[in-house]
C-alpha cells in the first residue's frame, strides 16, 4: 500500500505561440488503497499531472511525495497504464505481461507463475500465446493492466485507459477494473474525461479547471462498494453527475 501527495505543482511548456501554463498550484492527496479519479476538460493538464506523479516529467515548482518521500524518477513502485495499449506487437500476451519482470531480473519460473496468476485475474485464460493483433481492444487493455500489475507496484496510474474503447466494452472494462482493484487493493490515480466513469469507479473525484489546470473541487462518492450497473440508475447518481457537469460548465 502507498499514499501519494502533490504539493503546489506548477508546470509550463514552451510552444511556438509562447509559454503555455499547463498546471498552476496543484495539490492533492491519495491515501492507501484509495481509488481517485481526476476529471476535467481536454488540455487541462490531467495527463501532465499523472506523468509528474510517475516521475516521467518534472514540475517547474512544487513536489510529489510517495509515502512521504520525494518522487524524482519513474520506478517500479508505480505502474502506468496508457490510453493507447502500447503492447509490444512481437510479444505474446504472456510475453507482454512478463516484460517488466524480465527487466527486474526475475527468474523464468517466477515470471511464469506471476503472469499466469494475472492472466487468470484479468480473464485471459486460453489467450496466453496470442499476439496483440489477435485480440480485441478490451482484451489488449486487460494485457496492459496485467503488465502494470506484474511488477507489483504500490500505485497504479491510469491515463484514460478506456478512452479508445466502444461504449459497451468501456463499461465492461470498468467492471473488470473494479474487480481487479478489489482483489489487488492498489492505490489508484485514474484520469478520465467521463463524468459517469469517474463517479462509478472512484472513492473521490478531483475536478480540474481548463488550462491552466487547477483543482476546482474534490468530491466524495457516497455509493457503497461493490458497485454494479444498478448504481448508474440511482437518482443520487444522476444528481451527482449533473452537479459535476454544472461545475465543469461554469468554468469553461
Amino acid at each position: 500500500m502507498a499514499s501519494i501527495e502533490a504539493r503546489n505543482l506548477c508546470k509550463t511548456y514552451e510552444s511556438s505561440d509562447g509559454n503555455v501554463i499547463a498546471l498552476q498550484d496543484v495539490s492533492l492527496k491519495v491515501t492507501d488503497s484509495e481509488f481517485v479519479s481526476i476529471l476535467g476538460p481536454s488540455g487541462c493538464g490531467k495527463s501532465t499531472l499523472l506523468r509528474i506523479v510517475d516521475g516521467l516529467a518534472n514540475a517547474d515548482s512544487g513536489e510529489v511525495l510517495m509515502d512521504g518521500k520525494p518522487i524524482e524518477r519513474p520506478t517500479q513502485e508505480r505502474g502506468f497504464v496508457f490510453q493507447s495499449f502500447n503492447l509490444f506487437p512481437w510479444r505474446t500476451v504472456r510475453g507482454n505481461i512478463e516484460f517488466g519482470m524480465e527487466i527486474k531480473g526475475a527468474s523464468k519460473s517466477e515470471r511464469k507463475s506471476v503472469s499466469q496468476r494475472l492472466i487468470e485475474l484479468v480473464g485471459l485464460q486460453g489467450f496466453e500465446r496470442k499476439y496483440p493483433y489477435e485480440l480485441s481492444g478490451g482484451m489488449q487493455q486487460r494485457v496492459g493492466i496485467a503488465r502494470a500489475l506484474a511488477i507489483d507496484p504500490a500505485v497504479l496510474l491510469m491515463d484514460e485507459p478506456f478512452g479508445a474503447l466502444d461504449a459497451q466494452t468501456r463499461e465492461d472494462m470498468q467492471d473488470e477494473l473494479l474487480r481487479i482493484w478489489a482483489a489487488a487493493r492498489k492505490t489508484v490515480l485514474f484520469v478520465t474525461h467521463s463524468i459517469e466513469e469517474a463517479i462509478y469507479l472512484s472513492d473521490r473525484v478531483m475536478i480540474m479547471t481548463p488550462r491552466p489546470g487547477r483543482i476546482l473541487a474534490v468530491l466524495d462518492i457516497p455509493f457503497a462498494r461493490p458497485r454494479s450497473e444498478s448504481h448508474r440508475t440511482l437518482p443520487e447518481f444522476s444528481a451527482l453527475r449533473h452537479d459535476i457537469h454544472s461545475r465543469l460548465k461554469a468554468v469553461r
